[in-house]
């Protein structure tokens, strides 16, 4: 007589931090001032930064976990709508949104991140330093844009490549263990 075995899924958090991490280490080099932006950094955030990272949100969602869902899903969209605020105005699709506009979206992504952040007070530290220095990250970018000051872009590059290798270290942790 055959038994039902519970059946066991592939954990996708390593696939989601990966396209986290690497998209943001790419896109933070810019940031810092060490690259020109790029077709690499557009790409990598439309394809593994975005729908990867979405892809790996519905995993979650399939394994029964929501911080991993909402986060995820929220941060492929989020590459995803970054693209699209640089790619539409430079065909002329939609006019460029004011630095204030910009600096008002990386707030409220701050402000939704501050609550993931709080979320992982339960969680691993590890976990903890990629959320937190996710707030710093927004927060400085978003000061960059009100004050339009490029000194808090240029220190934003850093720590967002501080908070991409986190991420990166997180997801081989997971995947290696």
């Amino acid at each position: 007589m055959m038994t039902d075995k519970p059946h066991s899924y592939a954990n996708p958090g390593p696939l989601g931090l990966m396209g986290f991490g690497m998209t943001t280490v790419l896109l933070n080099l810019h940031n810092a001032g060490l690259v020109s932006i790029g077709s690499a950094i557009l790409a990598m955030g439309l394809v593994f930064g975005g729908a990867a990272q979405i892809f790996a949100g519905l995993l979650e969602f399939v394994n029964g976990n929501t911080f991993g869902l909402t986060a995820f899903t929220s941060y492929g969209a989020f590459w995803i709508s970054f693209v699209l605020l640089i790619v539409l105005p430079h065909f002329g699709v939609i006019p460029a949104s004011s630095p204030a506009l910009i600096g008002s979206y990386l707030t409220i992504w701050g402000i939704f991140t501050a609550i993931l952040f709080v979320a992982t007070l339960k969680a691993s530290k590890e976990l903890q330093v990629v959320f937190g220095t996710l707030v710093a990250l927004f927060l400085l970018l978003a000061a960059g844009e009100f004050t339009g000051q490029s000194i808090f872009t240029t220190i934003a590059g850093y720590e967002g490549i501080v908070c991409g290798f986190s991420a990166i270290y997180l997801a081989a942790k997971e995947l290696l263990q």
